[in-house]
């Protein structure tokens, strides 16, 4: 029987773009297909483990899909992160690194944190009170869901921890990879505010003796830690948009003019730390899947278990064959911001400023996402998140199929069972 998994990545206010692919697979999809749309094995990083943990938390309510829109739309900046009177001469010390608080007390289910630049708690607040995380325990005891996974990087070493909560409570099969430790735990608000810790601005959460940051550093698209826990059926929702030379041409004018901006650098920064992977991971897994096909029309059906006897020795675990459905947007997201800003031009403070910035440079946004805008339009059942923007990319990805219909039964892909996703393909012996 076939394991699905649907695999989030990670973006910041990207995942609002998410927000609505989820919807249209959570709460339309069903109803096209006549039956519910289950998927045993759920990862996450980043915005993508939040996500994670509110599809395995609703899993079997009504219109979970809707309830999420709802909170993306409800958000504001200030739902995000606080900035008072203090943060004036605060957030300048904090930068030179002249603060003497170094941590953050612990709050509820919220841990102790070392501080970041900017003041989290209205988000943490909302991550433990959107999610019910009772009904996660529940469904996770309770077999609903095989296992769900979030990536974060642990400051002290650097390397992806994967925490994986499972009915077992044990992490059984996994390759020998040292920089991807796989680590059982019962999630809960911490572990996936520690994976959207974006590093030097979101506090970094204290989790078993150690300290965490976002996950996307070095596993954006945990596309490895779902084939290790046995998903065969993928469903990957991506958030980078693949530019055609046209709209490289239209934008590059701006991002010659605005090098110099230390907030078009900070933004870019951050794409490449957390958007960069998923294309590559992807196109790899798709490598290696025309590497066992090929052999296997050469060689006989012997050729997979036979490379998987020496697979199995080197990695501890072995190459499979899976199948996947990556879904990407069809419009870059950051100009879409820019076209929002541009439509709530001028006003007086952080819009206002957040207008001014967009016409210093429209080709990459500032250093903090351009949020309240982006929230409002790619959350829309309408725009590239939603249902008719879903089905439209699914067409592009994979020609004359719509994704009611590629869902069931995905174009046929393969990948080495517990590759690490940013080592470059093997060669079958």
């Amino acid at each position: 029987m076939a394991t699905f998994a649907l695999i989030m990545s990670g973006g910041g206010a990207r995942g609002a773009y998410e927000a609505g692919v989820l919807s249209y697979v959570l709460d339309e999809l069903p109803r096209r297909l006549g039956r519910p749309v289950r998927f045993q094995i759920i990862t996450g990083t980043s915005v993508g483990a939040i996500h994670a943990c509110y599809v395995a938390a609703t899993l079997g309510r009504p219109h979970p899909g809707r309830g999420l829109i709802d909170i993306w739309r409800s958000l504001e900046v200030r739902g995000v992160y606080h900035v008072g009177v203090g943060d004036v001469v605060g957030i300048p010390l904090r930068l030179l690194g002249l603060a003497g608080q170094r941590t953050m007390p612990a709050e509820g289910a919220i841990p102790e944190r070392l501080t970041g630049l900017l003041d989290t708690l209205p988000l943490e607040r909302l991550v433990r009170e959107s999610i019910p995380w009772q009904d996660l325990r529940r469904h996770v005891d309770a077999g609903e869901v095989a296992a769900v996974a979030v990536t974060a990087t642990e400051i002290s070493s650097g390397k992806s921890v994967v925490w994986v909560d499972n009915r077992e409570g044990v992490v059984r099969r996994w390759a020998r990879d040292p920089f991807v430790i796989a680590r059982p735990a019962r999630l809960g608000p911490a572990h996936a505010l520690a994976s959207a810790a974006i590093p030097f601005l979101f506090p970094a959460p204290r989790i078993d003796g150690a300290y965490y940051c976002d996950g996307g550093l070095r596993l954006n698209t945990p596309l490895a830690p779902a084939l290790r826990l046995g998903a065969d059926r993928l469903l990957i929702v991506g958030l980078r948009h693949t530019p055609t030379p046209e709209e490289e041409a239209a934008l590059a004018a701006h991002r010659e003019a605005n090098y110099s901006s230390l907030a078009y650098l900070g933004g870019k920064v951050l794409n490449a730390l957390l958007l960069d992977h998923v294309d590559y991971d992807v196109d790899r897994l798709r490598l290696v899947n025309a590497i066992l096909d090929t052999g296997a029309h050469a060689y006989g059906p012997g050729f997979l278990p036979r490379i998987n006897q020496v697979i199995e020795q080197m990695r501890g675990t072995p190459y499979r064959v899976v199948r996947d459905v990556y879904v990407l947007p069809s419009r870059d997201l950051a100009v879409m911001a820019a076209e929002c800003l541009e439509a709530h031009r001028g006003g007086a403070g952080l819009r206002g400023w957040l207008h001014r910035a967009r016409h210093r440079g429209r080709g990459g946004p500032p250093l903090l996402p351009l949020l309240r805008p982006l929230l409002r339009r790619a959350s829309d059942r309408s725009g590239p998140g939603g249902r008719r923007g879903a089905c439209r990319r699914a067409d592009r990805v994979l020609p004359r199929r719509r994704l009611t219909k590629v869902l069931p039964s995905p174009t046929p892909c393969a990948t080495p069972f517990g590759a690490r996703p940013r080592a470059g393909p093997r060669r079958a012996p």
